[in-house]
This record gives structure tokens, sequence and C-alpha cells, in this order.
């Protein structure tokens, strides 16, 4: 299993999530509102009040997904999120040890 974390574009959102929707075996994911900043080039200085201000919405999304499943999930997020801009996200995959689906769980008690 692997984890898959993406930052994106606020306005990508909705077309990523109907095109991950289309995947077989798709397992969901969770997403948060951020605000993020990457790589600028050089620019003249600016005062701390803009400094800490620089930043601009982001979307971040995450998923834990089986092997099999990662390279179209991939593939589809790069497809969708990119537009060529500068800002347009960064995507990630991470190996995972062990996931338990809560909600599959069945109690024992003793």
């Amino acid at each position: 299993m692997k984890e898959i974390k993406a930052v994106i574009q606020p306005a990508r959102l909705a077309k990523i999530r109907s095109a991950l929707r289309n995947i077989k075996g798709f397992p969901g994911m969770s997403v948060n509102k951020m605000e993020g900043c990457g790589p600028h080039l050089q620019k003249p200085s600016v005062g701390v009040r803009e400094e800490l201000t620089d930043y601009s919405p982001k979307v971040y999304l995450y998923m834990v997904v089986p092997d099999e499943l990662v390279e179209g999930i991939l593939q589809t997020i790069v497809e969708v999120a990119h537009t060529g801009n500068i800002g347009d996200g960064i995507v990630w995959v991470t190996p995972v040890e062990r996931m338990i689906r809560l909600s599959e769980q069945i109690m024992v008690l003793d």
C-alpha cells in the first residue's frame, strides 16, 4: 500500500475528484484547504507583512491506495491538475506499512 499526497490548485479539485471516481477500486480520499508558497524568482526585498501573507490558496489531497492503483491515480492527478502555470502543485508517494479501515473492524468484548 502507498499513501499519495498532492497539493493542487482549488479550481482543479472537482475535475480531479470526478476523474478519480472513474478508476475502478478507487478507495476515496481526504481533502483539506490550505495555503502555500513555492520557490520564487529573486525579487526586491519586501516588508515582513508582505512576506507573511505571500501565500496562495491550495487544496491538500491524501489517500491510501493499493499498490496496483498507484500509477493510474498518479497519472490522473498529474494530467488533470497540470495547467502549465507556476503554482500547479506537487504530488508525492510514500510507503504505508499498515492500514486499518475502522468501519470494517469488528469489536470483540471480553
